[in-house]
């Protein structure tokens, strides 16, 4: 039975996922926890079966403007696509019912956490970005198979298990292996591994999950108009502050499903913010100044 209530929340995640690029998994599996109290292996099930509908879309758009590296995108499906199928026996091993619920409500929040890093990485790429005129051409990165696989298995198996990371962890990861790829090419290289990623998981649910097309379709139906929405406005909406509050959103979130109580979680939040506002203020300026005062070149010689 389609979920009005539902439709809508879904409706305005998908917004802020248009918004931001940013927070597909890692908000929309929480708010069918927290407050639809949909199940945690049922929310992360259709959760991932959802985004296997729609991610798709975005990874044939950079393909067709050229920021996917496809060498860099078949070393990390190399690891993922096999470990995010896992990802459900794994969530499984910790026992049934009960203890499976609260295995996988505590990865989740954990991976939560580890979103929130990947937000204010992201962040911080964008200045490094504004100050840079050119980058390696996306076709000229030499691919370190090795590690790349590794972080493929890692984020495969946390997106597995949770739904969280194809879209923030995994960029954070790659941004530490490639520092040399731009932010455009970093972003289209991780949307378009996401999808075998993401199918992986997503048959793995189907199979041994908890897969509830009622829930799913209530998903599909609110999050699609709210993607192309979102992505239609965000040429002129402040994505910068639409990140800080989904980075507050995310803590929130992830200390609620590890269980921090609430005076607890206003006094982490409250600390986060004032930090936060005193600290990036600086490292703001200062990428600024050195896009506004570039290293003068030398002059030809006569």
């Amino acid at each position: 039975m389609i979920d009005i209530p539902l439709i809508i929340g879904s409706f305005f995640v998908a917004v802020v996922v248009g918004l931001t690029g940013m927070g597909g998994g890692a908000l929309m599996t929480p708010m069918m926890m927290l407050f639809f109290n949909v199940p945690p292996l049922a929310a992360v099930s259709s959760d991932l079966v959802a985004s296997a509908v729609m991610k798709p879309v975005g990874g044939f758009v950079h393909m067709r403007r050229g920021t996917v590296n496809m060498r860099l995108v078949g070393w990390l499906c190399a690891g993922s696509v096999p470990t995010a199928f896992c990802g459900v026996f794994v969530a499984r091993a910790f026992g049934d019912g009960a203890q499976v619920q609260q295995a996988v409500k505590t990865a989740l929040g954990i991976a939560l956490l580890l979103a929130v890093i990947g937000l204010v990485t992201k962040a911080w790429m964008t200045l490094r970005e504004e100050g840079r005129v050119t980058g390696a051409e996306v076709s000229d990165i030499t691919v370190r198979p090795i590690p790349t696989v590794l972080v493929g298995m890692v984020g495969g198996l946390v997106v597995g298990i949770s739904s969280v990371g194809s879209g923030s962890l995994i960029i954070v990861a790659l941004l530490a292996l490639y520092p040399m790829l731009k932010a455009n090419q970093l972003v289209g290289t991780d949307l378009v591994q996401a999808v075998p990623l993401v199918s992986s998981a997503a048959i793995g649910h189907l199979l041994f999950g908890d897969f509830h097309l009622d829930v799913t379709a209530s998903l599909l139906i609110g999050s699609i108009p709210g993607v192309y929405l979102g992505a239609r406005v965000s040429a002129w909406a402040p994505a910068g502050a639409i990140r800080a509050m989904l980075a507050v959103v995310l803590l929130a979130s992830a200390l609620k499903l590890l269980g921090v109580g609430n005076a607890a979680t206003l006094w982490i939040l409250a600390a986060t913010v004032a930090t936060a506002a005193i600290a990036w203020p600086p490292v703001r300026k200062r990428a600024r100044s050195r896009q506004a005062d570039p290293t003068p070149e030398l002059d030809p010689a006569p």
